[in-house]
This record gives structure tokens, C-alpha cells and sequence, in this order.
């Protein structure tokens, strides 16, 4: 299918496109990182956390108008969709870049950058005008495992950053389940901002798949969609994801720390708010 580059670097399909595409992340393998750019990364990183916020304010302002506009006529306008589209490519280069996947500086600039090793796609089509309506009630779940996944990366991001400081590089397994959370998390993006109607999945990636002998090559002219029984040539390591058993453990540990760390967090909370609460007196007669 004939692919039409936007401004911002984002594909719309001249046809129309699969009722559900899911966004696709592309990120080169592990490879060796400078340990001075390991040592500093987040204090480097903070002018990019001060842009992400002020296009966050203004993807807040987008989306709203966004989701009015889709409400009546299922789509997002075009300007709006180039922008969001941008904002969440923005965002996940400096997750990527956060996360120690890769050792390149973002750029500062929203328009799609074909040398960065990080790259995504987006596919803005037709919406579900139901599910635009009741969109923040059905992106509960996937948000939930969203922050999960952020708050168990977090819990072990000082053991991570450690390793990759004092080895230069980021263990394969460790990779696969950070790639697997930053890829979730740019596709909750996607849902939550209406530029995709599929809902986020492939968290523990995709299974390996074999083409049988004397098969015909798969058709590849539609990413993100193989013919069935037939496995879609590898662009990067994260397309297809596919997730060894130690990553997959690390993904589940994410999960389970984040889960214990929200539970702790409430529990402190709540004792917190018993020990600061004024002792009840009964009165005497």
C-alpha cells in the first residue's frame, strides 16, 4: 500500500488503512554507550524534560479539541493529528534516550529525524465514535500496567544506570523489557491522544515466527501487518520484539515492584493520614 510522508514525518495510507494498526517502535540493538554521557544522562536530559512539558501543555489543549472534533466526524483534523503525532515521536526519543537504550542526544525538534536511531509509526485514521466518547474510562487498565511498568523501572533504574556505567552497555534482557515498557507506553500514548483505534498490547512482544520452506515471501508493503502464517522480515529489535525468558522475568519484575511500590506508597499514605488526625474526645458529663 502506498505510503504519503506528512510534514512531521508521520505516514498516512493512501488506501484505507487496517481498522486497528498498532503503533510500531523501531530501536537498534544494545550496543557499547560512553559512560560520561551514562554518568550524566538525566542531568543532561533536563532541558528535554522542560520542552516535554511545555508540549505536553499544549498537547493537553490539542487532544480536548481533538477528541470534540473525532466525536462528530471520527477523525482527529489533520493539523491537530501532525502535531500529537510529533509530541508522542518527541516523547518517546527522550524515554528512549532516559531509559539508557540508546547513547544519542534527542534532538530538539518535533519533525520526524530519519537519522535518530529511535523511530516510531503512526497511522491517524477512522475512530470508533463510541470509543472516543468513553475514552477515558477504557484507557484505565492499560494505564494502570503503564505505571506500573514506570514505577518497577524506576525502582531498579539506580542498578541499571550502575551497570551500564561500570560495563557500557545494557544487558540484552534488560534491554528487551525496558524496549517492551517504553514501547507500551508510547502505545498507551497513541490510544489516549485518538491516533490510533487499537488498544495497547504486545507488552511481552511477539512470538518468533517461521516462514515454511518453499513459501511465498511474506508481503511487506503494510507494516505491523504479515500475511498469516508468515513472519515480517526484522527492521530492528524491537520489530518484531520478541522477548527471551530473562527479559521476559524482568518485565514481570517490573510489574511486581511497581505494584509493590504503589501498595507501600499507599499504605504510608494511610497511616499518615491516621497518625496527623486529631485524637477524639468524648465529652464529660
Amino acid at each position: 500500500m502506498a505510503q504519503t510522508p506528512g510534514p512531521g514525518g508521520w505516514t498516512m495510507p493512501v488506501a484505507p488503512a487496517p481498522p486497528e494498526f498498532l503503533p510500531i517502535l523501531d530501536i537498534p540493538g544494545p550496543g557499547p554507550q560512553r559512560r560520561l554521557t551514562v554518568l550524566f544522562r538525566w542531568l543532561l536530559l533536563l532541558p528535554q524534560f522542560i520542552v516535554l512539558w511545555v508540549l505536553s501543555v499544549v498537547a493537553f489543549f490539542a487532544a480536548v479539541i481533538g477528541w470534540f472534533a473525532a466525536l462528530f466526524t471520527a477523525h482527529l483534523p489533520g493539523g491537530i493529528a501532525r502535531y500529537l503525532a510529533d509530541y508522542v515521536a518527541y516523547d518517546t526519543r527522550v524515554a528512549a534516550a532516559a531509559t539508557l537504550l540508546v547513547d544519542r542526544y534527542p534532538p530538539f525538534s518535533l519533525r520526524r529525524q530519519p537519522d535518530y536511531p529511535v523511530q516510531i509509526e503512526l497511522r491517524p485514521g477512522r475512530l470508533n465514535r463510541a470509543a472516543v466518547f468513553f475514552r477515558l474510562i477504557l484507557m484505565i487498565p492499560a494505564a494502570v500496567v503503564n505505571s506500573l511498568l514506570g514505577t518497577g523501572w524506576l525502582a531498579l533504574a539506580f542498578f541499571i544506570w550502575l551497570w551500564v556505567l561500570v560495563t557500557g552497555r545494557l544487558p540484552r534482557p534488560v534491554f528487551e523489557a525496558t524496549a517492551a515498557f517504553v514501547r507500551f507506553r508510547m502505545r498507551f500514548d497513541a490510544y489516549v491522544l485518538m491516533l490510533t483505534s487499537a488498544y495497547p498490547k504486545g507488552l511481552f512482544g511477539e512470538e518468533p515466527q517461521l516462514t515454511a520452506p518453499g513459501a511465498a515471501a511474506p508481503d511487506t508493503s503494510t507494516p505491523g501487518f504479515a500475511a498469516p502464517g508468515a513472519a515480517e522480515p526484522a527492521a530492528s529489535a524491537t520489530r518484531p520484539l520478541v522477548l527471551s525468558g530473562a527479559g521476559k522475568g524482568f518485565l514481570v519484575a517490573f510489574l511486581v515492584l511497581g505494584l509493590a511500590g504503589h501498595v507501600s506508597s499507599d499504605f504510608v499514605s494511610t497511616d499518615h493520614h491516621s497518625s496527623s488526625a486529631p485524637p477524639v474526645t468524648t465529652p464529660v458529663r
